[in-house]
């Protein structure tokens, strides 16, 4: 168990992020929909502790998503005229209090469906607006292994703290944003704010797999085995992502096309 806690997380992570340079972007983008991280957490949570418990985390992990774009926001617009100190600091702050109500929240699929939805919704609508291109940014060895630290460090933490904490913040913490936290904070560094501002907001897209990848576990792991339900997840959350991405271009190109047609 302890094997799986410090190797799955990472090995997902470097999968993920040298997947582009290894087969190309459209298999990035379809493994990119996959929770990384939370995913391989609830899975080991449900090792431990049984598929009840595991469902349970699984919706508080759905609610979660509204805790991750609070942390995101306050990230985004703090860090347009801040160091990255202070705007990491206005983001866990928010992070923190967004995870407290959410874990009093009554803990059922459609109130954690309904906080998932305000988050996309407020994140599509709220985050500020950048025209800095983070997806050519260069992944460094350093970008690499802090990573895989984080995720590693996250996991051992989440499973550790289960047995105490119990599911309601089992599955708030297996989405606590630390990956965000180390894209955001190295981005913000190396490109400045408006880079972080876009990678932020790139991030929104992202919600809908992670949200259906939770949903089949939430209904899926009371009935079968674990293994079954989270390959069913896995599968449930490229095709959604994928079904985004189409959407999100087919969009961008129908907004574009007024342009082209008055620049001829």
């Amino acid at each position: 168990m302890l094997a799986l806690k410090l190797t799955l997380v990472p090995l997902f992570l470097l999968i993920v992020s040298m997947s582009g340079k290894w087969w190309g972007p459209s298999i990035a983008g379809w493994l990119a929909g996959l929770p990384v991280v939370a995913g391989p957490i609830l899975y080991l949570l449900v090792l431990a502790h049984g598929p009840a418990f595991g469902a349970h985390a699984a919706t508080l992990s759905l609610s979660a998503i509204l805790a991750s774009e609070a942390f995101n926001f306050a990230y985004a617009w703090t860090c347009r005229s801040r160091s990255w100190p202070l705007a990491l600091l206005a983001g866990l702050a928010t992070w923190l209090a967004a995870a407290v109500g959410l874990s009093l929240l009554p803990s059922s699929p459609l109130w954690a469906a309904i906080a998932a939805f305000f988050a996309v919704c407020f994140g599509q609508s709220f985050l500020p607006r950048s025209s800095a291109v983070a997806a050519g940014a260069p992944l460094s060895r350093t970008d690499l292994i802090s990573r895989m630290v984080a995720g590693a460090v996250l996991t051992l933490v989440v499973t550790a703290l289960s047995g105490w904490a119990g599911a309601t913040w089992s599955g708030l913490l297996a989405v606590f944003p630390l990956l965000g936290i180390v894209l955001s904070v190295s981005s913000h560094r190396a490109h400045g704010p408006a880079f972080v501002i876009s990678l932020l907001r790139g991030m929104v897209l992202g919600r809908f797999s992670f949200a259906a990848f939770c949903l089949v576990l939430v209904f899926g792991l009371p009935h079968q085995r674990p293994l079954a339900t989270f390959a069913e997840a896995a599968f449930v959350a490229m095709l959604v992502q994928w079904c985004t991405k189409r959407l999100a271009t087919t969009r961008s190109f129908k907004n574009a096309e007024p342009g082209v047609a008055a620049a001829e």
